[in-house]
């Protein structure tokens, strides 16, 4: 039987990756994204490949679009078999100068947004007693990054509540993920970038974090690569709630629990430049 598999935030980058390598094992892929000349390039390549697919555009804040999605897959494909949460923005600058307006259109998109898709399908995975719901958080939902206080915030709130929602759902034969990524070399990250304006005190300090980001990401792992890492996790039959695509990834979250606080912040620090 073809898995039916949902993705948000998949019009391009990893989502888009994530949908051509399912698609193309023969799964059913169901999503929604924004960008709707990206979503028409990805369905356009989709009809050349085994699966069906059912694309559309929407925003995520749309509440009553979500649901009306959901009742347009579930009655195309009868039931979901795994929802994989991909859609995201970033959000850079010192805290002391964010605009919390602009704030809170992260938080929308980030939590609320990743909420209303795994709520959305939910009854119908309790009903048939499986399913698995796997979202995109971040090593920064774990590892808080300076200059990324927002952002960190939201993916350790994504990272909360899919912990949380676990102990509930796990009873009903839902399986639970979680996707921790660094960096990826999509140009997700440098969207965000943006130097703090002439006179800050920040300034200094944020731009040789910029600079070193975008070293990092020119020598991470492509969407293809961190895509194949994803699809893994979606098919496995037995998938860890914690999962990373790099090996970087996982250096740094194993230094995270094993190192005390004063030395993982001096790491993190010479890291990214900013000590």
């Amino acid at each position: 039987m073809m898995r039916v598999v949902v993705i948000t935030g998949l019009a391009q980058g990893m989502g888009a990756e994530v949908a051509r390598q399912l698609a193309s094992s023969g799964a059913c892929v169901a999503g929604f994204d924004v960008d709707e000349q990206g979503l028409s390039s990805l369905r356009q390549e989709l009809e050349e490949g085994p699966g069906e697919h059912l694309l559309t555009t929407l925003n995520v804040c749309d509440r009553g679009g979500i649901l009306e999605f959901r009742d347009r897959v579930l009655e195309k494909y009868g039931r979901v078999d795994v929802v994989l949460s991909n859609v995201g923005v970033g959000f850079f600058g010192p805290f002391e100068e964010v605009d919390l307006e602009k704030a809170n259109r992260c938080f929308e998109i980030n939590v609320t947004g990743t909420a209303a898709v795994l709520q959305a399908f939910l009854p119908s995975m309790r009903e048939k007693r499986s399913g698995k719901l796997v979202v995109v958080s971040s090593l920064v939902g774990q590892i808080p990054f300076p200059f990324e206080s927002i952002y960190s915030a939201s993916k350790f709130a994504v990272e909360g509540l899919v912990q949380s929602l676990r102990y509930e759902v796990e009873p009903f034969g839902i399986q639970v993920a979680l996707i921790q990524p660094a960096q990826v070399s999509t140009s997700f990250a440098a969207k965000i970038h943006e130097l703090p304006p002439e006179g800050s005190p920040y300034r200094e300090r944020a731009a040789r974090f910029i600079r070193r980001d975008e070293e990092l990401i020119r020598t991470a792992p492509d969407a293809v690569t961190a895509a194949a890492e994803i699809v893994k996790v979606v098919l496995s039959p037995n998938p860890r709630l914690h999962n990373q695509v790099d090996a970087k990834s996982r250096f740094f979250m194993t230094l995270n629990r094993v190192l005390p606080r004063k030395l993982r912040d001096a790491i993190l620090l010479r890291q990214m430049d900013i000590a």
